[in-house]
């Protein structure tokens, strides 16, 4: 029998991550050998059980998922990992792949898709939504690169901080870097996307998609 296919599952929703598992472990092919239910965590179960995928949700409390993908690949670049998320949105996506994700799959398009890009990214293949495909592809023909998607993603998660409303201090806590340094990376976000107040920031944030109005 070929050798099961080890999978942690990310999601700070219990329900989720059991309902992911019922999922994949209906399969033979699955083995869900550990759970995370923050970013934090889910840093130091990949060094502990060395995952061959690790399923990833993006909106967690505290660090979320792209600074733990981003942290993850520095230290563990053959990490392979799959986006799990809710946001339809081509920023999210951008910035995964961006980071390095070998997929990226929207919640409510599970089904068949979950069993078929577990089994591509283990392979070493890239895997993603169809919805997310073809809004990839679309802005390719159109040439339209927004300008969310020129911020680092660095820049990108302390733009999605602020907009939830953290102060700077609080995101440096949760970053693990200086108050000065989440300042400058302010001052670089808004010269980029050309905003000045934190109203406009959050007006751009629910445009783009980043937080829900």
């Amino acid at each position: 029998m070929s050798k099961k296919i080890k999978i942690v599952l990310v999601d700070d929703h219990a329900v989720v991550r059991a309902g992911v598992k019922r999922l994949l472990e209906q399969e033979d092919l699955f083995e869900v050998t550990g759970e995370a239910e923050s970013g934090e965590k889910a840093y130091q179960l990949f060094g502990e059980l060395n995952p061959d995928v690790m399923v990833m949700d993006l909106s967690m409390p505290g660090m979320g998922g792209l600074e733990a993908i981003r942290r993850i690949l520095m230290r563990y670049e053959k990490a392979k990992i799959l986006v799990l998320s809710m946001h339809e949105d081509l920023s999210f996506a951008n910035q995964a792949l961006k980071l390095g994700a070998k997929g990226y799959l929207i919640k409510n398009t599970l089904g068949d898709d979950l069993v078929k890009s577990i089994q591509a990214i283990s392979k070493g293949e890239v895997f993603l939504s169809d919805e997310i495909a073809k809004k990839i592809a679309m802005q390719s023909i159109d040439g339209d690169q927004d300008t969310i998607d020129t911020l680092s993603a660095r820049e990108f998660e302390i733009f999605r901080l602020l907009a939830e409303g953290l102060e700077v201090e609080a995101i440096a806590t949760t970053l693990n870097i200086s108050s000065k340094t989440v300042s400058n990376y302010q001052t670089m976000i808004k010269q980029k996307l050309n905003i000045n107040t934190p109203v406009e920031l959050i007006r751009y944030a629910i445009k783009a998609g980043v937080i829900k109005n």
